[in-house]
């Protein structure tokens, strides 16, 4: 019976999932609830975590749950001013909540730098790192380093973050890199060999599929290259349509066409809290998950990345971190 009750979940999700409408929307977990992995258990010893994009949406909802959880949270954004604001949002949800404000604009790798640079000289272990910081520009602009704002927000900062870190999140024991990715990544079937959107009409949301898979593929390569004793586990999420600013700034006609079935922030970040302090993602890395399940990288199952325009895309990100470093 308990096999039986098994497939009959299993199906279910993947109809869910399939049908991208029931499984993305709000209606997923509040159906998935019934089946989904147990919720995670209180933090001991108060463990340092970091978030990025912290001062509203995703990133706000992820610090405040990681917060109610015992963790000691690190607030990452670019404005001063709204990171205050949010932990302030923070406290009078969690009163007592250890946070610390680190303004850093994540599209620029020299404060990058700086960040990873403060981060040693006042850890001695991270548990946690979670990239929530995101955007869709409204035309193609560049970052401080003169890289397309898209690729530098979601791909060369995190990953130089990520590479920066990784002796704090190895001396943790328990480590773990979050990405958070979109599933708006799905309509473009594989990472483009144009890292810096040079060529063709530039249009915002297309840059941000583009690089919202490019993070996917990005955390699969961590995960296989993170091989060193204690370094942490790397995974990759999409948490569904969620209704944040930057959906509703960004992309407003999508928000009030599905206005009545967006998840709330809380929803959407359950899983990125969940991959952040839970005990099960700990046991596997380099996976890419929804709603506590992990899920194919792939809407259609025969579509693959062009494996050159992959080792492209490592190779140009390893370069930027190498340079950072070594500034």
């Amino acid at each position: 019976m308990a096999s039986f009750r098994s497939v009959l979940t299993a199906a279910a999700d993947t109809a869910l999932d399939k049908l991208v409408v029931p499984g993305y929307s709000a209606l997923g977990p509040v159906v998935r609830r019934l089946w989904w992995a147990p919720d995670a258990a209180e933090l001991v010893g108060r463990p340092e975590v970091l978030v990025t994009g912290a001062g509203s949406g995703l990133g706000l909802a992820t610090a405040t749950a990681l917060a109610r959880l015992g963790a000691r949270v690190h607030l990452v954004g670019r404005s001063t001013e709204r990171l205050e604001q949010a932990a302030t949002a923070v406290r009078a949800e969690v009163p007592g909540a250890a946070l610390v404000v680190r303004p850093c604009d994540v599209s620029d790798l020299d404060a990058v730098a700086d960040l990873v640079t403060a981060l040693s000289d006042d850890l001695v272990a991270l548990h946690a790192l979670v990239h929530c910081a995101g955007l869709i520009p409204q035309r193609r602009t560049t970052s401080a380093q003169g890289h397309e704002l898209a690729f530098a927000t979601h791909v060369l900062g995190p990953y130089a973050l990520t590479v920066g870190l990784r002796d704090l999140l190895a001396a943790d024991g328990d480590g773990r890199v979050v990405w958070v990715s979109s599933g708006g990544m799905y309509p473009v079937p594989a990472v483009t060999r144009d890292l810096e959107y040079t060529t063709g009409e530039y249009k915002g949301m297309t840059a941000y599929a583009r690089t919202k898979r490019m993070q996917v593929a990005v955390s699969e390569h961590l995960a296989a290259t993170f091989s060193r004793p204690g370094d942490p586990v790397v995974h990759a999420m999409h948490p569904g349509w969620a209704d944040t600013p930057g959906v509703s700034g960004s992309i407003p006609g999508f928000a009030a066409v599905t206005a009545a079935v967006l998840r709330t922030a809380e929803q959407g970040a359950d899983t990125i809290v969940w991959l952040a302090a839970a005990a099960e993602p700990a046991r596997t890395t380099g996976l890419f998950w929804h709603d506590r399940r992990p899920r194919s990288t792939q809407y259609l199952p025969l579509l693959h990345d062009d494996p050159a325009a992959r080792a492209r895309l490592f190779q140009t990100c390893a370069q930027v971190s190498r340079a950072r470093v070594s500034r």
